[in-house]
């Protein structure tokens, strides 16, 4: 894991291209403290800031072949890197290191750009083809890795995290009003947007080539499922088959995420995902297992009580950070910063705490359970579209619509609301089953509430654009002939993982204090395997993640295989409102901010404000709108407030 950047082309001459790319660098060292290197040429510079993971001794970046007409700076890991150089090797290619970065330089020279489609494993890197005049960007397959880019006078640049992009003369840090929409409806922008103008993310499963005279951008895989009428090989096999091959891959998965040359540890939520890796883990490395986790006050969102019974089943080296209400307003600054990207749940904050508590514990690698849920199908959304479709077909049925108490029994809020509440919460919509983003458009509908306190500069910005169409014009052409079931799987997993639980989850929050995550579920071999899984085995009534439970359930305890799904939360609004709140929630929120940063209508965030410290908000839209203005709030006084601050605003209610 480290930290890259630098640019094609010819850079602005404000400053001596080794000072940019130093500078570049700098700004993203939390990535990687242990190194630093640059390689400087007429028409490029790379930089990198390195993680000393894989190879400590030699395993130095940018990294050059023999000749040093193919050069490469590179984050993440090739977790088949042992593999592909044995048969590298058979070819012919003779290496100098004992590092994963080499194997990219030698897979490039035996195949191209088409080297990406070799890799297992988390990754973004630029390459810098010297011989063929040819650079190159590429991302993993699931967007585990971010890698940002920019132009500027005809010149681009890339990074690891924006920040660093801002560190170009005359790349500015203005907030885009089209993002912060998209923001407000799905959590997170649609890539290539990002959260500022101009910035690019590049997507997911996506590589760059440029020349002098080109630049595509293309990909070079993407999640795909089977036709709903489709009776493929799967459907022919029978569970206990199809269990053991999804074992077989999983472990796998795990195996290879060991290698490392430091000490690996493992995230252990209590959930079902964290303890099914954590005892791979331990079946594969019989020596004391260091596990860490994050505790809460509140029995709304603590798991601590499964989490102790897991580190005994197992025997665990475990420790555990309290996070306090108080914490998460506290550091929720800093999350912002580097989030860079607004956010409307604080659930990112106690995950930065974790990751530092894995630092000041000498560790830089772990595992986690991320991804299993958009992988088989864990999440409430999947079985709450399973129920409206099934009161679509009758809906003026109402024993069909008791099964809506059913869900959600970790929300005692929702729980204590009438049955009248709860119908016409999940019941909208009802007639919309046609509609491709049918799953997700209860979820749409509730964070978009948050738009409501859109200032009037911002709304007229804004006229005529659709967030939902745009999502529903970017679909796949053969979405629609996929099974209900794979047409939510697909938005979660393209869209919601790699935009949002990845990025301000994962990597942003890990890596600020130099912590690398893996995540053996999202290995593209069994997410290829598991989208060919019929939906019958994901979901079979109500429980979700069939089929992963009966793969794994005897490596655990019964009450944590069996163990109904609570996602990981946090508390919101409570942690920047009433007594102990942080003092500069006040700052950020005063009318006056509001009105200069242009984004809200101040007197509305107002009244928002007011109903949060009463105690008397209602629900997920006002809380969701109260975390989402402050985050824009920070986000902006952080980057981008001396672009913003001539941005004229409308105070409205």
């Amino acid at each position: 894991m480290c930290g890259i950047a630098g640019y094609f082309g010819t850079p602005s001459m404000h400053q001596p291209p080794e000072l940019l790319l130093r500078r570049m660098i700098g700004a993203i060292r939390h990535r990687g403290p242990d190194e630093s290197g640059t390689h400087v040429e007429p028409g490029v510079g790379l930089g990198h800031a390195r993680l000393s993971i894989i190879d400590i001794d030699t395993g130095q970046q940018p990294m050059a072949n023999d000749d040093g007409d193919v050069v490469v700076t590179f984050n993440g890991e090739i977790f088949n890197f042992v593999e592909l150089r044995r048969e590298l090797m058979a070819k012919g290619h003779v290496f100098r290191t004992e590092s994963d970065t080499e194997v990219i330089i030698r897979a490039y020279e035996e195949m191209g750009p088409d080297c990406v489609t070799a890799f297992n494993g988390d990754f973004a890197f630029a390459l810098w083809d010297r011989r063929r005049r040819r650079f190159m960007l590429a991302r993993d397959r699931m967007g585990v890795r971010p890698l940002f880019y920019a132009w500027r006078g005809g010149c681009l640049y890339f990074a690891s995290e924006a920040k660093a992009l801002f560190e170009v003369p005359g790349i500015d840090a203005e907030l885009d009003p089209v993002a912060l929409d998209q923001t407000f409806t799905f959590w997170f922008p649609l890539a290539p947007r990002t959260a500022f103008k101009g910035i690019c993310s590049l997507p997911p499963a996506h590589r760059l080539v440029a020349s002098s005279h080109e630049v595509a951008v293309r990909p070079y895989w993407r999640l795909d499922y089977p036709d709903a009428a489709d009776t493929g090989a799967l459907d022919n096999r029978s569970e206990a088959d199809i269990a053991e091959e999804l074992r077989a891959l999983l472990t796998d998965a795990t195996r290879i995420r060991l290698r490392s040359d430091v000490p690996v540890g493992a995230y252990l939520s209590g959930g079902l995902d964290s303890s099914i890796i954590a005892a791979l883990v331990r079946q594969m490395e019989p020596e004391r297992l260091r596990t860490f986790s994050v505790t809460f006050e509140s029995d709304e969102f603590d798991e601590s009580a499964f989490q102790s019974e897991m580190v005994r089943a197992l025997g665990t080296d475990h420790t555990a950070v309290p996070c306090r209400t108080a914490d998460i307003g506290r550091m929720f600054p800093d999350v912002i910063r580097h989030a860079e990207q607004p956010l409307l749940r604080t659930a990112p904050a106690p995950l930065f705490a974790l990751s530092r508590l894995v630092r000041d514990n000498a560790f830089k690698v772990v595992l986690t359970g991320e991804g299993a849920d958009e992988v088989f199908a864990g999440y409430d959304i999947f079985k709450e579209a399973k129920l409206r479709r099934f009161c679509a077909a009758q809906p003026k049925s109402q024993w069909r619509q008791l099964l809506f108490q059913r869900l959600y029994p970790y929300l005692p809020a929702l729980k204590g609301q009438s049955q009248s509440y709860r119908n016409a919460f999940f019941g909208a919509g009802l007639e919309a089953t046609d509609d491709p983003l049918f799953s997700h458009l209860p979820r749409f509908r509730t964070t978009a509430g948050g738009k409501a306190f859109f200032s009037a500069d911002m709304r007229e910005e804004l006229h005529g654009y659709d967030a939902l169409d745009d999502l529903r014009a970017h679909l796949p052409a053969d979405f629609s002939r996929w099974h209900p079931l794979s047409q939510g799987q697909y938005l979660e997993t393209a869209h919601l993982l790699p935009g949002y639980i990845l990025s301000a989850q994962g990597d942003r929050v890990a890596m600020a204090h130099s912590v690398e995550g893996r995540f053996p579920f999202l290995d593209h071999r069994l997410v290829e395997f598991a989208s060919r899984i019929p939906p019958r085995l994901k979901i079979r009534g109500l429980r979700e993640k069939h089929i992963l439970r009966e793969a794994m359930g005897d490596i655990l305890p019964p009450s944590i295989g069996d163990r109904v799904k609570q996602p990981y939360r946090a508390p919101d609004s409570p942690a920047f409102v009433g007594p102990g709140a942080p003092d500069y929630v006040s700052g950020q929120l005063s009318p006056a901010a509001i009105a200069n940063a242009g984004f809200f209508a101040p007197r509305s965030v107002e009244k928002l404000v007011t109903k949060c410290r009463s105690g008397s908000f209602l629900g997920f839209r006002d809380n969701m709108a109260m975390v989402g203005i402050l985050s824009t709030q920070l986000l902006h006084h952080s980057f981008a407030r001396d672009v913003a601050a001539d941005i004229p605003a409308t105070v409205a209610a």
